[in-house]
């Protein structure tokens, strides 16, 4: 029994770090994402004479938008969904980060949003595991994100990161609003699996809506293969568990099946050293 229990704690070990965070005149700006926009500086070829409406066809028109030139301008300004996933420590929130930096590079205006779930480094950044952060809104829900921004500054918003998805139910609603209807560019990084490999919240219902999906792996902790799965290393059991590498390391898929039995070999050792406890007494 001791030797699964050592063979757990070789296994389950893993070095701890604390973030080093940069000074905040080198902090991240509040920016974001990949220029995502097709190149208007190619030819096009020419498209048909349009037909003119009458006056009674441009009326109903009008009356059935409701708005106008504001549909125009919402089909020439039409939205985005980019989507990261993959494992913790895979490079995600650095991958969202880099997409911001260059979309600000564009001269785009970007807002940067996290679930207030996530206190790890504090609630006013999303940082990376190396340190890296970068100013944001720390919400319960992405519906409070207008609200919280005010219409008119939300209106100026071009590119909105989202970083830890996983933790937002209204994620799907939200995505299909900003990019449908308000033509944002939207980027999202999150888990797509649990500990359980498991679907993680809503992340994975917005891949249908995703004009790109990029899948990021991690290193095996314990070989150094790639890594496309998150291991827990404690006996916690609910899915929600705010952590870093003190709760969670990345392996290869048999390293987690590997770490699976010795879990679960630990867990009939302990019960049955509890058992042994209670008749004792």
């Amino acid at each position: 029994m001791r030797s699964i229990s050592s063979a757990m704690r070789s296994l389950l070990s893993a070095p701890t770090s604390s973030p080093a965070f940069l000074p905040r005149s080198t902090a991240l700006r509040p920016l974001l994402s990949l220029p995502f926009r097709p190149d208007l500086s190619r030819p096009r070829p020419l498209a048909p004479p349009a037909r003119s409406l009458s006056k009674k066809a441009a009326a109903a028109k009008i009356r059935i938008d409701g708005r106008g030139s504001a549909m125009e301008a919402r089909e020439a300004q039409s939205g985005e969904i980019h989507v990261i996933v993959g494992p913790m420590f895979a490079g995600k929130t650095t991958a969202l980060l880099r997409r911001v930096q260059a979309e600000a590079g564009t001269g785009r205006t970007v807002a940067l949003i996290k679930s207030d779930k996530d206190n790890r480094y504090g609630l006013d950044s999303v940082v990376t595991h190396d340190g890296t952060k970068m100013a944001c809104w720390a919400l319960p829900e992405l519906s409070t994100f207008q609200d919280k921004l005010g219409r008119e500054a939300y209106d100026k918003v071009d590119v909105i990161g989202i970083d830890e998805a996983q933790f937002f139910d209204d994620l799907h609603d939200f995505c299909c609003k900003a990019a449908d209807h308000d033509g944002k560019i939207i980027v999202v990084a999150g888990l797509d699996g649990d500990y359980k490999r498991n679907k993680f919240g809503s992340v994975l219902d917005i891949i249908p809506l995703a004009n790109s999906v990029t899948k990021l792996t991690a290193r095996c902790e314990l070989c150094d293969r790639r890594a496309s799965f998150t291991l827990r290393k404690t006996q916690e059991t609910r899915t929600e568990l705010i952590g870093g590498a003190d709760v969670y390391m990345p392996v290869c898929r048999q390293h987690y099946l590997d770490g699976q039995l010795v879990i679960e070999a630990t867990r009939i050792v302990m019960d049955i050293e509890r058992s042994t406890e209670v008749a004792r007494c």
